[in-house]
């Protein structure tokens, strides 16, 4: 058996691991890499397999960075099964179409500029139809159910509790009569978050090989209490001094985290009943995903729906979800104090940039970042407090306040990391680190080291293989 190492090798972005076994080759994510846009097109484009040798993919979540290149390996000839977790279907089926229409309009746009400098037009990563007939190849599959992915190969999906539907991956593998048991964690989640289950911690499972997340390795997490506290801190402050909360967020996960966190203040008085605007297609079909599977849902979630008084998690009266075009626009229109929740979690696009170009000159409102950062984005311009910001190319001074508030990633921190790998520590031939930097990767393996006395670990990099 081979292990390829192609994405999300040394950086956080752009999942893909692929398996060679039994004559076959699965691939286990299908992610687009995000970063510099000048590379961004390059490293999206290769792939170092053929797609069209690919015989199944086992997708672990619905996050664009493990799912959104899988539009890309059908236009260049893959036309097997994709397996996901029922819920992690529903969600692909709006973001790969999603994905798809930004492809498009991207390219667009820089074809305009192309045009006027006399330079020839590029084409779209890949397009709506890309999109479409890559869900078409989607298989739903449960958690706990086996499946058969190739001849000799036996997954099975446990809870990560990263975001709605999201899945480690357990693979059993007979090859020529040897048993091999490898597991892939994707993306771990943390105990104790709003609405999802906390994620299953591989504990007597017996793993040979262990392909698993380091994202924040080299430390801990503040507590979602925390996290809970500072949202109220700042809303209420915000509020109270008549301005208007804007709230960059990821469509899947945060959006519907923050719903369900200022549901829970405004109902208990923490903080004052303003209106509240989800504001983005994508992010509303996406809770309408979420309310489809409350199978998905912790218990307080749960208990939440049967007891509160409008018998929703992500429901409430001040709460509008916004889809059409006009209705943002008019939100600028509105000087009153109020909360907006619109995407792109990085400020690189979307409707959040015209809220933001719309209140840029307000000392009065704030621009409350809850999520990581990538480098030379505009989000990431913002928490380095720069007075002066591009928005649509243009440059603007910067009054709006900027508040950063920690605790709210959908990812394991340190602690919970290390007792993930401590399980495999008496079983496990090798253990991968992916979906981190070296930071990250480095810290991680210093603290299993120095707590437990445990080393060896692999940080492969892009293009790496190993046999096992």
């Amino acid at each position: 058996m081979k292990i390829h190492f192609w994405g999300a090798a040394q950086t956080v972005t752009g999942s893909a691991h692929y398996i060679e076994v039994n004559g076959k080759k699965i691939l286990l994510d299908c992610g687009l890499f995000q970063g510099r846009r000048k590379d961004t097109y390059r490293i999206n484009t290769e792939f170092k397999f053929p797609p069209e040798e690919i015989d199944a993919v086992v997708l672990s979540h619905a996050h664009i960075d493990h799912s959104g290149n899988l539009p890309n390996l059908v236009k260049h000839g893959f036309d097997g099964p994709i397996y996901a977790q029922s819920a992690t279907a529903h969600l692909a089926d709006y973001m790969l179409r999603d994905s798809g229409h930004i492809q498009e309009s991207d390219a667009r746009f820089v074809n305009k500029w192309r045009l006027r400098k006399g330079k020839e037009p590029v084409e779209p990563l890949y397009t709506q139809n890309d999109a479409e007939k890559a869900i078409q190849l989607f298989n739903k599959k449960s958690y706990d159910e086996e499946f058969e992915v190739a001849p000799g190969v036996i997954a099975k999906y446990f809870e990560a509790g990263h975001i709605l539907g999201s899945a480690a991956i357990r693979l059993d593998i007979d090859e020529k009569g040897k048993k091999t048991r490898l597991w892939f964690s994707g993306d771990i989640g943390r105990s104790n978050l709003p609405i999802l289950r906390d994620p299953v911690i591989p504990y007597d499972q017996n793993i040979d090989y262990l392909l698993m997340e380091c994202t924040y390795g080299d430390r801990p997490h503040k507590s979602p209490d925390e996290a809970h506290k500072g949202l109220k801190d700042v809303i209420k402050k915000t509020i109270e001094a008549g301005g208007k909360v804007l709230i960059p967020a990821f469509a899947v996960g945060r959006t519907q985290e923050l719903v369900y966190s200022i549901h829970r203040l405004m109902d208990s008085g923490d903080i004052p009943t303003v209106p509240v605007f989800v504001d983005s297609p994508l992010a509303v079909n996406v809770t309408d995903v979420f309310k489809a599977h409350p199978d998905c849902f912790d218990k307080e979630a749960l208990d939440m729906i049967t007891n509160d008084k409008h018998r929703a998690a992500l429901g409430f009266d001040s709460l509008t979800y916004i889809r059409d075009v006009e209705e943002s626009k008019a939100l600028n229109e509105r000087d009153e104090p109020m909360i907006i929740i619109s995407t792109s979690g990085m400020m690189e696009a979307g409707r959040i940039l015209h809220h933001l170009k719309n209140n840029i000159h307000d000392p009065k409102s704030t621009v409350l970042i809850v999520s990581w950062q990538a480098p030379h984005t505009l989000g990431r311009r913002l928490v380095e407090g720069l007075d002066e910001i591009k928005i649509f190319g243009k440059p603007y001074k910067r009054k709006i306040k900027v508040a950063r508030v920690k605790g709210f990633s959908a990812h394991a921190g340190q602690n919970l990391l290390q007792e993930y790998a401590m399980t495999v520590k008496d079983t496990a031939k090798e253990v991968f680190l992916v979906h981190g930097e070296q930071r990250g990767a480095n810290g991680f393996r210093e603290a299993l080291n120095r707590n437990h006395g445990m080393d060896g670990l692999h940080f492969p990099s892009r293009g790496t293989t190993y046999e096992v």
